[in-house]
């Protein structure tokens, strides 16, 4: 099969279209056929050699995509060939197949064709397990989210408007802050022109909010403590801010904060199982209503993962960039 592989870490010139061996469906695993796979930020630091695939893991970027069965390995029940999936991977998504753990891949969604497919189970997963699962935002709960425009800023919007939360998001263009009050942001806050702390405390009254997605990380860890409510809970899913910075142990002490920081690709398959089957439960239902839709911004064949590299480091996307075998 032909896969983007890169012979040393460095710049997206590094990414090269080759020839692989085939991967194998082994047990309990289903191979597919990839229509689609979407970048995340993480392979954008596994191109520069900072993130290293965990144990096992395909050497190839691509932590999900869209497609349909090509081979069911021993035990498999649920998958057979010809199924259409898509799925959360551990890597080995930019390739024309890769061969994932059964218990990972979901349905495609009705209403949502099998390229978008490959946009939603990092985003879904990710959000469901960290906002929803972790910090158990709730009804009438509110949610700042940061980075709104983002591949999960796009999609947490949605799903935290659909099970009643209040939603605030932070992004840097009045085109991006626009596309997020499309898909429902109540509170839209340019962190290029305004203190993002002091907006929250301004429309929330002094309170803050109860729940704060973000992947900026250190540089955003004060102000993230000053917005937060009494209660809140602040789960961490990036560092593109840096990942050192200072405590003020008496602001979370006084306000009872909870502070959490995760990934998912290093979690274990059975966390991963775990997760994706709560999501199917919890969100795929929004998904096939409608009410919840995955963003994309653009595509590319796969051959140009190059230029898909430079478009998301550059920022100027809203939603998912595609990658199309």
């Amino acid at each position: 099969m032909k896969a983007v592989a890169m012979a040393a870490a460095g710049e997206p010139e590094v990414l090269e279209l080759r020839e692989v061996d085939d991967p194998v469906a082994g047990e309990g695993e289903i191979l597919i056929g990839v229509a689609a796979t979407a970048l995340n930020r993480a392979d954008t630091l596994q191109r520069r050699g900072s993130y290293p695939p965990p144990p096992g893991a395909s050497p190839y970027l691509g932590l999900e995509c869209s497609g349909v069965v090509l081979a069911v390995g021993a035990g498999v029940r649920r998958w057979q060939v010809g199924d259409q999936v898509c799925a959360l991977l551990a890597g080995g998504g930019y390739a024309e197949k890769v061969a994932v753990p059964a218990a990972q891949a979901l349905p495609v969604p009705a209403g949502v064709a099998l390229p978008a497919a490959a946009a939603i189970p990092e985003v879904a997963c990710t959000v469901w397990s960290t906002a929803f699962m972790a910090s158990r935002l709730s009804p009438g709960e509110s949610f700042l989210i940061h980075g709104g425009s983002s591949g999960i800023g796009t999609f947490a919007i949605q799903i935290a408007k659909q099970v009643g939360a209040r939603v605030f998001v932070t992004a840097g263009t009045p085109e991006k802050l626009a596309a997020c009050a499309e898909l429902g942001a109540d509170v839209c806050i340019n962190y290029k022109t305004e203190d993002f702390a002091a907006r929250v405390k301004e429309e929330t009254g002094g309170k803050g909010v109860d729940v704060i997605l973000d992947s900026i990380g250190g540089s955003y860890l004060r102000k993230n403590l000053e917005s937060l409510a009494m209660d809140g809970r602040l789960f961490v899913i990036g560092f593109q801010g840096g990942a050192i910075a200072e405590v003020d142990l008496r602001t979370v002490f006084a306000k009872r904060l909870t502070i959490q920081a995760a990934g998912l690709r290093s979690r274990s398959a059975e966390e991963k199982a775990r997760i994706v089957a709560e999501v199917e439960k919890n969100v795929w239902p929004a998904i096939e209503a409608g009410k919840v839709r995955p963003v994309v911004h653009c595509s590319f064949p796969l051959a140009e993962a190059a230029a898909a590299h430079r478009l998301m480091e550059s920022s100027a996307h809203v939603g998912k960039i595609l990658l199309l075998p």
